[in-house]
C-alpha cells in the first residue's frame, strides 16, 4: 500500500500553487529568457524533477509552489548585477542536489558547509541557491526570491502595500512572506538593472480575481506595461508591470489550475 500512496502523493504536491493571501495574491511563475530551452527543461525535468503541463500550445514546468516558463530568446545578461540577484529553492539531499546538477554542466559558484547552502549557476547564468531541509515533503520546493537594491526598505514597504506580503527578516536579510515564496533583500550602494530582457526575465504572481486586482492598481497609479487581458487559447488571465525599480512584473489568474 505505502508504494500505491507516495505516488499520488508527489502528484498533488508537484501540481499545486498555495492558496493566495487576503489579497487573493500568491507565489505564481518564474520565466526565463534563454538560449537553449530544451537544454534547460532537460536539466529541471531529469535533474530536479519538475513536471511538465500544458497551457494551450504552452509547456510550463510544476515545481511545489512555483511554476517555471522558458522562452526562446537571446538575453541580455544574467541575473548578476540585476535586480533579482538569484532565485532560492530548498532541497531534502544537498550533496545528490550539487553532484546531479554538476554532472549536468551547472556549475557551484559558492558553497556555505555550515549552513548547508550552496550557489549554483545554471546555463545563461541563472544563479539559484539550495539550502538543505530535510523535512520538506518533496525532493525540491521552492523557497525565495532575492532582491538586490539600493532601497531595501523602499521595496519590502512597496510589496507589503501592492502585494500584502507581510515584512519581516529572514535570519540577516530583510524580507516579506507571501504564500509560496519568501522575499528577501540585500543591499546594494547603487540601482541594479531592469530584469527585462536578461535571462531571468520576469516573475509572476497568481491572482485570485485578477480583474478587480488590476483596477486597484491602475487608480492607486500603476501603469501596466500589458493591461489585464484574457487569453483564452491559454486559459489564463494575464497583465505586465514594472515594479518601481525595474523588476519586471507578470500577474495571472488561472497558473493554479495546471495540472
Amino acid at each position: 500500500m505505502r508504494a500505491l500512496i507516495l505516488p499520488l502523493f508527489a502528484t498533488s504536491v508537484w501540481a499545486q500553487l498555495p492558496p493566495g493571501n487576503a489579497q487573493g495574491v500568491a507565489m505564481g511563475h518564474l520565466h526565463m529568457l534563454v538560449r537553449d530551452p530544451d537544454a534547460h527543461r532537460k536539466i529541471w525535468v531529469e535533474v530536479l524533477g519538475a513536471k511538465p503541463a500544458k497551457a494551450g500550445p504552452m509547456e510550463f514546468l510544476l515545481l511545489p509552489d512555483v511554476v517555471l516558463g522558458l522562452r526562446k530568446g537571446e538575453p541580455t545578461a544574467g541575473t548578476d548585477d540585476s535586480m533579482v540577484n538569484h532565485l532560492g529553492f530548498k532541497t531534502k539531499d544537498l550533496d545528490k542536489t550539487k553532484a546531479d546538477l554538476t554532472a549536468a554542466g551547472c556549475k557551484v559558484v559558492r558553497e556555505m558547509p555550515a549552513t548547508r547552502q550552496a550557489f549554483i549557476m545554471f546555463p545563461d547564468n541563472i544563479k539559484i541557491e539550495f539550502t538543505e531541509d530535510k523535512t520538506i515533503g518533496a525532493p525540491i520546493t521552492h523557497h525565495h526570491i532575492h532582491f538586490q537594491s539600493h532601497q531595501e526598505d523602499e521595496m519590502r514597504a512597496w510589496y507589503a502595500k501592492t502585494f500584502g506580503a507581510v515584512p519581516g527578516m529572514r535570519a540577516r536579510f530583510k524580507a516579506a512572506d507571501l504564500p509560496g515564496v519568501n522575499l528577501s533583500w540585500n543591499p546594494a550602494d547603487t540601482p541594479m538593472a531592469p530584469t527585462k530582457g536578461r535571462s531571468l526575465d520576469h516573475i509572476g504572481f497568481e491572482v485570485v480575481n485578477l480583474e478587480a486586482f488590476c483596477q486597484r492598481l491602475e487608480a492607486e497609479g500603476v501603469k501596466f506595461d500589458t493591461p489585464f487581458r484574457k487569453v483564452p487559447q491559454l486559459g489564463l488571465s494575464i497583465a505586465f508591470f514594472r515594479d518601481p525599480w525595474g523588476t519586471n512584473i507578470e500577474l495571472t489568474e488561472g497558473l493554479a489550475k495546471l495540472r
